[in-house]
């Protein structure tokens, strides 16, 4: 594992499945995210591990639900159409607080859209792809190399706050050829708190846990304990009870919301002294990096804040780096998904300027250093 070699983006995140010791793995092939499904079917069944083939997006949700509940990490992968036949089921996972981590390779859309291209239009679907309220996780790697950092922590995301996860890549970042070099170090591994009491005094969905994450017990370990979509007290049966029912769903978005500050991370560059900022994630992050020093090479003080954490949005964190700021410029490849986050949170007399490209194509530093520019 610790030898220098090329490596594609999406074998990088079958790469860090396998580390963070996902054992079950269930999907659809859809381009781009298809390599996934590819090493998965190789890697896993000689280690004893599962990968199944489904006939549809839907089935694949609900045997990595089922997977999870008997005691495995198991995830998923899919682009936009497959992602959007997964959010009734993504909504399943969240009430039931079931760990699982979807994979999301992004492509232009809506529908079919243009399959072997970039985009990152899933953002807010990420957030808000499944109905009612609810917290999620999302992340966006911008390398071969984070994406298979970035897998582990997903699943260690899922394990902690028994939580779906969603790893956001785009097209350009799973298809992706980079030098992969793991060091020898081993990488933390998260799983799930399990029960420790006796099976008669589990409790499935506690809400006396201080982190607000109750124990999870294995299907066929001795836990018996009920799974329902519907709003539920805290042994899992159903109940329409107004302080039951607001006590649950407060807790399922609190879990996540009340830890924003050690789920959330960043990367800054050149924040100390910038003047104009700019805001990307994912592979257009690359391209306002390199913005960033061409422009400091013309004496304009640019910086970047790179959210690796798409959700939950840090609203102190972004805040705080937008206030002082000439401008803040949000390049992404949508119209304007995050920008509009973004301009929630800043200081109103910081303009927010999205800059957006939504015909499958990279947005290239030379886009973004003529932004810069015309706004200065």
């Amino acid at each position: 594992m610790n030898k220098v070699r090329l490596v594609q983006g999406n074998e990088a995140c079958a790469l860090g499945a396998i580390a963070a010791g996902a054992t079950f793995y269930a999907g659809y092939p859809i381009t781009p995210s298809t390599e996934v499904a590819e090493y998965m079917s190789s890697m896993l069944p000689p280690m004893g591990g599962k990968f199944i083939q489904m006939e549809d997006e839907i089935a694949s949700m609900g045997a990595i639900i089922g997977a999870s509940c008997a005691g495995l990490k198991a995830f998923t992968a899919t682009s936009g159409p497959g992602f959007s036949l997964m959010q009734e089921l993504l909504g399943f996972a969240v009430i039931t607080e079931v760990p699982i981590v979807i994979v999301d390779v992004q492509r232009p859309g809506p529908s079919t859209g243009l399959p072997t291209l970039s985009a990152q239009g899933d953002i807010q679907q990420a957030r808000w792809g499944t109905h009612g309220d609810h917290s999620v996780i999302a992340l966006a790697p911008s390398s071969v190399m984070e994406t298979y950092f970035e897998t582990i922590n997903a699943f260690n995301l899922a394990e902690k706050y028994r939580n779906p996860v969603v790893l956001l890549l785009d097209e350009e970042i799973g298809h992706l050829r980079e030098r992969f070099d793991v060091a020898d170090e081993p990488v933390e591994i998260i799983n799930r708190k399990r029960p420790t009491c006796l099976p008669k005094d589990y409790i499935a969905y506690t809400n006396q846990e201080t982190d607000g994450v109750p124990p999870m017990a294995d299907f066929g370990a001795g836990y018996r304990y009920h799974v329902t979509g519907l709003t539920h007290n805290e042994k899992g049966f159903y109940t329409s009870k107004l302080p039951e029912v607001d006590a649950s769903i407060r807790r399922l978005s609190a879990k996540i919301e009340d830890h924003v500050n050690e789920i959330a991370t960043f990367e800054e560059i050149e924040l100390e002294d910038c003047e104009v900022l700019l805001i990307a994630y994912g592979s257009v992050a690359r391209s306002a990096q390199a913005a960033v020093l061409d422009l400091r090479t013309q004496g304009i003080k640019a910086g970047l804040l790179r959210p690796i954490t798409i959700w939950p949005f840090h609203d102190q964190r972004v805040k705080a780096a937008c206030t002082g700021k000439k401008a803040v410029i949000v390049p992404e490849m949508n119209l304007g998904q995050y920008a509009r986050e973004v301009e929630r949170v800043a200081p109103e007399k910081v303009p927010v300027i999205p800059l957006t490209r939504v015909d499958g194509e990279l947005i290239v530093p030379e886009e973004v250093v003529a932004k810069v520019k015309e706004v200065l």
